[in-house]
């Protein structure tokens, strides 16, 4: 079998186990396409290193393709489409992951002011889509793959509320949305009704000038040249410049900033904003408590509030 006929097998197999690799499955097919989709067991174990290397400097996406390989390659093996697996047994040393970074609130609107540049005369809507974008990754704090896989039918704009199917943890999650979010969907909503294009409910809510969903990786090259435009670059000591994903980021803590500086009770609202962000443990969320110079300070001006209303002999057995 060539290898895009047991990647969709493999597929398949998945979703019948309830399981949705949408993100997945677009690498595996471009790992059938660079490598010349031919019989699964003619690959090479120097095509398969090439693949996992990529175009660019060595990164954490290497990791990323060796765990979705080894699941296909497990699948083929199980099925006799292959005798022995070509993925490498050493891995090699990663580089590490990239500093999340956090947009101030003025870059954030440099960056929106900044979605004219991948308008297009050919599309009426293209530099709305992605502003639309922009909106949605910080007022709802989602990632990438699933503002992108939203239908009509999960934007429902007068409950103001987005129904996030098929995560990255294979759950479904209802998301709230804030009256300026909702109103900024409204309005694009309102401009995707009047061009010819998908009107069911099943179609992509944020879509191509030709109704499709947006693709991963044109998305990710027309935020590259919004940001140049904006003039966000790379932070002292960062390889690489800030990602759309940070926007993921940013939402998270400036929201916990706000809990602070509102005096709120930051450990007991954690929980809440792990399973507003779709996390699937506490620790993942509790990592934004560090991750800015602001956030440790209102976490240490809490802590000395608090010290100076306990009686001194409790301080001191602290």
């Amino acid at each position: 079998m060539n290898t895009s006929d047991v990647i969709m097998a493999y597929l398949a197999a998945r979703r019948a186990q309830g399981v949705q690799i949408r993100s997945g499955a677009r690498a595996l097919r471009q790992f059938a396409r660079e490598t010349g989709d031919r019989p699964l067991h003619e690959v090479t174990p120097l095509a398969v290193i090439t693949f996992l290397r990529g175009h660019g400097a060595l990164s954490a996406s290497w990791t990323t393709k060796f765990r979705l390989l080894g699941g296909l390659y497990r699948f083929a093996l199980t099925r006799g489409y292959v005798a022995a697996s070509p993925l490498p047994e050493m891995k090699p040393k990663l580089p590490p992951p990239q500093t999340p970074y956090v947009y101030s609130r003025d870059e954030l609107q440099r960056l929106l002011d900044s979605t004219s540049v991948v308008g297009s005369p050919l599309s009426r809507l293209q530099a709305m889509t992605y502003r639309t974008l922009l909106l949605m990754l910080y007022g709802a704090g989602l990632r990438i793959s699933e503002a992108i896989d939203l239908t009509v039918a999960d934007v429902d704009i007068a409950e103001r509320l987005l129904t996030v199917r098929n995560t990255k943890f294979y759950k479904t999650r209802l998301v709230p949305i804030g009256p300026q979010l909702a109103s900024a969907l409204a309005a694009y909503y309102e401009k995707r009704s009047t061009l010819p294009m998908l009107t069911d409910r099943s179609s992509a809510f944020l879509c191509t000038r030709t109704g499709c969903c947006l693709a991963y990786p044109e998305v990710i090259t027309c935020f590259q040249r919004i940001r140049s435009a904006a003039g966000i670059v790379c932070p002292p000591g960062e390889p690489r410049p800030p990602r759309l994903h940070d926007l993921r980021h940013t939402a998270a803590v400036h929201r916990v900033l706000s809990w602070y500086r509102s005096d709120k009770d930051v450990q007991h609202l954690l929980p809440h904003l792990a399973t507003y962000l779709g996390h699937a443990n506490i620790a993942s969320t509790q990592r934004y408590l560090q991750m800015t110079p602001e956030l440790l300070q209102e976490a240490s001006r809490r802590f000395a509030t608090y010290a100076l209303q306990q009686p001194e002999q409790e301080v001191d057995h602290a």
